[in-house]
């Protein structure tokens, strides 16, 4: 950006960080796993990992604001190029696992767009189960959408910004729909509140009654404040950053808690956790679906329509829904398909890529997206093809995403103590600091550290204890396979390199 450029305002600074950071999903889904119990955790992780996570993005976008590799040269500068590429490519494998992810979730919105509710779990061909055709149709998805992106797509984005629309007014549909029910309910709760620390301390299903599996959903809380990587680069963007930045981030923490909250909290306005989300076809990648239905139909009930108009008006509150998120998701995938690809191809050396791979053609990294492609497939076969029901499907699914896009925090978290010792020795700009001392960036980089690794590890072992190993398996199979495809080829890397380099210098 030039001198002369718009700097971004307090406010605008605010709107960008809610944008990128809040997710409408992200409450349907926390309502379904704890409750009003969702609310003290998303509290806390705004506390002890969001506003401190924030600020040491922060420190290092600011100090290397002229560095065009993102996260790569953050690392690259403060612990050294492995380090950095490791992190990077773990940072790119969490996009890959949110494609298997999406890629069989996303007929679930467009079921929602023409039927009104999701019955992607009636579907059925020649004797394969409606978990194994969402397996088979999202490796169809991949193929298409890295064909069509191969060719450019620019005109396709433009659905991710109508879509985004369309999910911002979801958030306003949801609270306005919840206290329209509640004032014409005569004030009444659809889950009601018969004492403050059983309503927001213990969740109302049955899957999350023990203490392990309560700190294991710490995962959606933290997975829910994602994004902050992309806010490093606006520090030199924001006008008088030395005040604005930290008092923008911190109303922002705010005001993402607080509408995480209200947003938790307006589910069970109209919701009843048991009468609604206890049944056994509602499950993760559907509950905000079937809860925004239920918001149409409750509210045509309080209303006093007959039962028909308020089936109808459940139905295309749902329909509504899911055509918003089919476009959201839509737009997302098409960008994500090849972004994250060309920032790490971009940001490591060359000739790490072996033979084709790390070739752009027209902006593109045609071979890599093949290459990727085929990753997404395998790993969707797996999953799909496991011997799993529908609703454990999407809970592997969600839990794997949550996984994998927190483990990059890790290596940032970690790589924070060694940049701030070159900031305080000169070595690295001190553009903006927040943190004083090597130790306070030390403590906070080793707090926020074990929130995410405990949080992660609760996770995982806790489908193990249920024994539901298969589970756990593949929540640390997918960083684990590219952790050490990442090493592999680092460390062919340096072997050609530094070879090659000696028998020059001789």
């Amino acid at each position: 950006m030039g001198n002369n450029a718009k700097k971004l305002t307090l406010v605008s600074l605010i709107l960008m960080i809610f944008t990128s950071v809040f997710g409408f999903t992200n409450m349907p889904r926390s309502y379904y796993l704890m409750g009003y119990g969702a609310i003290p955790w998303y509290v806390l992780s705004a506390l002890l990992f969001f506003i401190p996570y924030a600020f040491m993005m922060a420190e290092y976008g600011s100090s290397f604001k002229n560095e065009s590799g993102g996260m790569y040269s953050w690392m690259e500068k403060s612990v050294g190029p492995k380090f950095a590429f490791m992190g990077t490519f773990m940072w790119y494998a969490s996009y890959i696992v949110w494609m298997v992810s999406v890629s069989s979730s996303i007929w679930v919105p467009l079921s929602n767009a023409i039927m009104g509710s999701d019955v992607t779990s009636t579907w059925g061909i020649l004797g394969l189960d409606s978990t194994k055709i969402l397996g088979l149709l999202g490796c169809m998805w991949i193929i298409f959408v890295t064909f069509v992106g191969s060719k450019g797509v620019e005109k396709i984005t433009k659905i991710t910004s109508i879509g985004g629309t369309f999910v911002a007014l979801l958030n306003i549909v949801l609270l306005v729909g919840a206290v329209s029910v509640v004032v014409l309910n005569g004030g009444e709760l659809s889950q009601p509140i018969e004492s403050f620390s059983q309503a927001f301390v213990v969740s109302p299903n049955p899957q999350y009654q023990t203490p392990l599996m309560v700190l294991s959903f710490v995962t959606f809380a933290i997975f829910a404040f994602g994004g902050l990587e992309v806010l490093g680069g606006l520090v030199d963007q924001t006008e008088n950053a030395e005040k604005n930045f930290p008092k923008g981030l911190v109303i922002s923490a705010i005001v993402i808690s607080i509408g995480y909250a209200v947003g938790i909290f307006a589910c069970g306005m109209f919701t009843n956790w048991s009468e609604v989300l206890s049944g056994e076809n509602v499950h993760l990648g559907n509950v905000a679906y079937v809860l925004m239905n239920n918001l149409g139909y409750q509210l045509g009930s309080a209303m006093g329509v007959t039962e028909t108009v308020a089936i109808q008006m459940g139905d295309w509150t749902a329909r509504f829904v899911g055509f918003s998120m089919f476009l959201a998701l839509t737009g997302a995938f098409f960008t994500l398909t090849y972004s994250p690809l060309k920032t790490l191809i971009s940001g490591a050396p060359k000739e790490v890529w072996p033979g084709k791979l790390g070739e752009v053609k027209n902006g593109m990294p045609i071979n890599a997206m093949k290459a990727q492609a085929v990753i997404v497939i395998i790993l969707i076969l797996i999953v799909s093809f496991g011997g799993k029901g529908a609703s454990q499907f999407f809970r592997i699914l969600t839990l794997m995403t949550n996984v994998a896009m927190t483990i990059p925090y890790l290596f940032l978290l970690a790589a924070f103590p060694k940049f701030k010792k070159k900031q305080l020795d000169g070595e690295v700009e001190k553009a903006y600091v927040v943190y004083k001392t090597h130790s306070i960036a030390l403590i906070s980089a080793l707090v926020v550290g074990l929130l995410v690794g405990f949080a992660n590890i609760f996770a995982i072992v806790q489908p193990a204890i249920d024994g539901q190993i298969f589970d756990s398996i593949m929540m640390v199979f997918g960083p684990t396979l590219f952790g050490v495809i990442a090493l592999l080829l680092y460390s062919n890397y340096e072997r050609k390199h530094v070879k090659n380099k000696n028998i020059k210098n001789v």
